[in-house]
């Protein structure tokens, strides 16, 4: 009887401690699939992030590409327009084209071009524009009338943010180029225009 017992007890420590590593392998099975389920989890999370960033950066990218674009569309098609007539501003007379280089190296140019955005009425005589830098940003200027009062103030449109450098040149009969205009010898309008944009990235 003794041994019976013996026997018994024995095997039910057996059982106990077979159930206890069953019990604690299928709980590690349970853990480790939480912890793959986990770590798969932040991957998915993390790829799917990079991609919405990547595709956020690329449609900033193209947004800056078009707006350099327009940019250099508008400013190509008044520049075309170019006219050499001079203005009157105040008592003061002003070229057809005008180019200056402010602080910084930065370009500034008026001039006048054909046609207005302004007046509705026919052969108004022209616009007076003017392209600048100012503060990373390159504006355009629109005076409403050719010969303005002196301290008339044209109306500002920002065309492009982001721009670290303007630079304009100004192409002479004798093939150079130059950033001040008017020049002495050379015709009112200068044969070429170029223009050299730094971004703030430094492209």
């Amino acid at each position: 009887l003794g041994f019976l017992l013996a026997y018994v007890n024995l095997s039910s420590l057996a059982y106990l401690i077979f159930g206890f590593f069953v019990t604690s392998f299928s709980m590690s099975l349970r853990q480790a699939r939480y912890v793959i389920f986990g770590v798969i989890a932040v991957l998915a999370y993390r790829a799917t992030a990079e991609l919405t960033e990547g595709e956020s950066r690329l449609a900033a990218e193209a947004q800056r590409w078009r707006a350099l674009e327009s940019l250099f569309t508008r400013f190509e098609a008044d520049i075309r327009q170019a006219v050499p007539r001079g203005v009157r501003a105040g008592a003061q007379r002003e070229p057809a084209w005008l180019a200056t280089v402010g602080s910084g190296g930065q370009s500034a140019l008026v001039f006048t071009r054909a046609g207005s955005e302004f007046h509705a009425e026919p052969a108004p005589g022209g616009q007076r524009v003017g392209y600048r830098w100012r503060e990373g940003t390159i504006e355009l200027a629109y005076w409403p009338h050719l010969d303005h009062p002196a301290d008339a103030m044209p109306v500002v449109y920002p065309l492009l943010a982001g721009i670290a450098a303007f630079r304009l040149e100004y192409l002479t009969r004798d093939g150079g180029w130059r950033y001040l205009w008017p020049a002495l010898g050379e015709d009112d309008v200068p044969r070429a225009v170029r223009l050299t944009l730094t971004l703030a990235g430094g492209a």
